[in-house]
């Protein structure tokens, strides 16, 4: 279906924002239950109920929302504009072609098993997860809701669960020892959190020294990284991945002044990141308590304004 509104009557653009409120989705979910079939046809589009202003008023209010939406736009090409450039220097710190002024020791070959000691998660259930309580990562969470590394969780249990959990610290590194694709299998996650927290089942947990988390877990998942992991995997629905397995995975890692002086950089550029991405999720919600208020009527424009 389309829609020719009379310009003269009611603007395109006004209409076009007005399609985007709460108040429009809310007459689709109702009449689009009216029968056994879920749908809108024309003769109920054409009874939809539109607040109608004067069309200087709507010009003006089109106005208004293009200006924040246009801010919404040029908000997501900054990030990911800035997301592309990290990529890119990321990649080239942690392979070495790009060194920081500073440091010019050779990098050494390493297996990850030299680097510390697997342990496995154990326990948390989906029903007993909590809004809040001791934190936990689950790993499912390791390749759906996490980057890299974190300091927060976004699940937590009571003490009961967590006494029958694994428990882990800051500075673990947490790998996923399951998943759909062998892509998957192996994403890594530092937890550098101050608080102790636990993992659930089907995670590898490495704790050691002599590295950076943060650096070494952004190394391990690099496209190099995760080929080395995925042929390690073993499975078709469901592919798994040992600790004996991720053990054997080699790289070339620089000292530990290096790694960490990376690992800032790394961190500033997420911070970064993290506030464009505040920014946007701001610029979002103003834009959309500027329809719900412009487009309902609730606030109206002063006409002097709507006159300039």
């Amino acid at each position: 279906m389309a829609i020719s509104p009379d310009p003269a009557k009611l603007l395109p653009e006004y209409l076009g924002f007005f399609l985007q409120t709460k108040a429009y989705w809310d007459w689709v979910e109702v009449e689009s239950t009216r029968s056994g079939q879920p749908g809108i046809n024309a003769q109920q589009l054409g009874n939809l109920p539109v607040p109608i202003l004067p069309v200087d008023h709507q010009r003006m209010i089109a106005r208004q929302l293009q200006a924040a939406e246009q801010l919404v736009d040029v908000l997501e090409q900054l990030i990911a504009k800035k997301r592309d450039v990290k990529q890119g220097m990321v990649q080239e710190l942690l392979t070495g072609r790009t060194r920081l002024a500073g440091y010019a020791e050779p990098w050494q070959r390493v297996v990850l098993g030299s680097l510390g000691v697997f342990s496995k998660g154990r326990g948390i259930k989906r029903d007993e997860v909590r809004p809040s309580g001791i934190p936990c990562i689950r790993y499912g969470e390791l390749y759906t809701t996490y980057r890299d590394y974190t300091a927060k969780t976004v699940s937590f249990v009571g003490s009961d669960v967590a006494s029958t959990s694994q428990p882990i610290r800051s500075g673990d590194l947490l790998f996923a020892a399951s998943g759909e694709t062998k892509e998957e299998i192996g994403t890594c996650v530092a937890y550098v959190g101050e608080q102790d927290a636990v993992a659930g089942g089907d995670t590898i947990i490495l704790r050691g020294g002599g590295y950076d988390p943060v650096y070494l877990a952004t190394l391990l998942n690099t496209p190099a990284m995760v080929a080395q992991k995925a042929s390690a995997g073993q499975g078709d629905a469901v592919v798994h991945i040992s600790s004996r397995a991720l053990a054997g995975i080699e790289f070339d890692l620089p000292e530990i002044g290096e790694q960490r002086a990376v690992a800032q950089i790394i961190r500033d550029a997420d911070a970064e990141i993290d506030s464009l991405e505040r920014r946007l999720e701001s610029t979002r919600l103003i834009k959309r308590g500027m329809m719900q208020e412009l487009l309902t009527g609730r606030t109206r424009l002063a006409t002097t304004e709507a006159a300039a």
